[in-house]
């Protein structure tokens, strides 16, 4: 396995729409592997295969606390199904934007359709955590970024002080 770069903002792959994956072969199961291992360096609990230069739509996720097993979940060409009118409030944070946080509302809970690493179509319902990660990744297949679902003028603040933050300027 080997761990790959993660593309930050303001690239502009990140705001592109992913490509569905034809076939799996173990070059999207090293693919797979690689961004785990990534993932877990970061350290994160999601990452989407275009955050790591790859427009194609896969992603994983591990949303296990350190003293749970590791169990991770890949999912190839997912597709959110239906989603519960319930909303949840949580504070997500990106390896694409490092070191911001907001809170976002989404949908407590959702169901989605998706290829695992061996071919084969799934099904998997997601509540709480894992509901708002799985939305967050397929968000970035799709070209959308967590502070998309900010008020213009919250997300414009969040990116000024972001980019200031990378060049070394003092963020205010």
């Amino acid at each position: 396995m080997a761990k790959l770069h993660i593309i930050t903002v303001p690239d502009p792959l990140l705001k592109t729409k992913s490509v569905a994956v034809e076939l799996v072969d173990d070059d999207i199961r090293k693919l797979l592997d690689d961004m785990l291992e990534t993932m877990y360096g970061a350290p994160g609990v999601g990452l989407a295969g275009v955050q790591v230069g790859v427009p194609k739509r896969l992603l994983v996720i591990h949303t296990a606390r350190d003293d749970e097993s590791k169990s991770p979940i890949a999912l190839i060409n997912p597709e959110i199904l239906e989603c519960s009118e319930d909303m949840r409030l949580h504070e997500e944070g990106c390896l694409s934007i490092p070191e911001v946080y907001a809170e976002v509302e989404r949908p407590a809970s959702c169901r989605v359709s998706y290829v695992d690493r061996d071919g084969k179509p799934q099904e998997m319902f997601c509540e709480d955590m894992l509901s708002t990660v799985v939305q967050h990744e397929i968000d970035h297949l799709n070209g959308v970024l967590f502070i998309d679902h900010l008020s213009k003028l919250k997300r414009d603040m969040i990116i000024k002080k972001y980019l200031k933050a990378q060049k070394g300027e003092t963020v205010d």
